[in-house]
């Protein structure tokens, strides 16, 4: 699945926004070209809150490990639940220990930087990640918009700060 049809899959969900910082944006060049999946119904950039889900396309000064520099190389970071991130990498977000390939394609891992925060990362996801990773980036909204409905219920609206 190319990084076209991941973005469109997000776009499709309800109440998706999906941020992909260019030229003249306010974002760094650092993340120009790369994808941000937030829950937001109004279409509007919330504040104070973190993305679901990002596409990345490059190496960052700290995160180097899924050598994303290499032509035609990019990685999906999903944000998933403690049960969920045991299943996929056999280990607890708050212990790693296992040494990993995060340069591996086509296989979950723990996020090489935020992997004890609960995320998960997939180098040019295929044949054997997309389906899973497709259902993980939907749960992840659902849970992203869960959090935007508690925040307005008790007097946070995420939108303002």
């Amino acid at each position: 699945m190319s990084m076209e049809q991941i973005i469109d899959a997000v776009r499709d969900l309800d109440g998706a926004l999906v941020v992909i910082p260019a030229p003249g944006s306010d974002a760094p060049e650092l993340a120009w070209g790369d994808a941000f999946f937030y829950y937001a119904p109004d279409g509007e950039m919330p504040q104070h809150v973190q993305p679901y889900g990002t596409i990345v396309t490059k190496d960052y000064p700290d995160d180097t490990a899924s050598e994303l520099d290499a032509p035609g190389r990019w990685r999906v970071n999903v944000h998933v639940d403690r049960a969920t991130f045991r299943r996929l990498t056999g280990e607890d977000p708050r212990s790693l220990t296992l040494p990993r390939d995060h340069a591996a394609g086509d296989v979950f891992t723990p996020h090489p930087v935020y992997g004890a925060l609960g995320w998960v990362a997939v180098v040019d996801p295929g044949e054997q990640t997309t389906v899973t990773l497709l259902r993980l980036l939907r749960e992840a909204h659902d849970a992203a918009r869960a959090r935007f409905e508690r925040r307005l219920e008790t007097g946070h609206d995420a939108r303002r700060g």
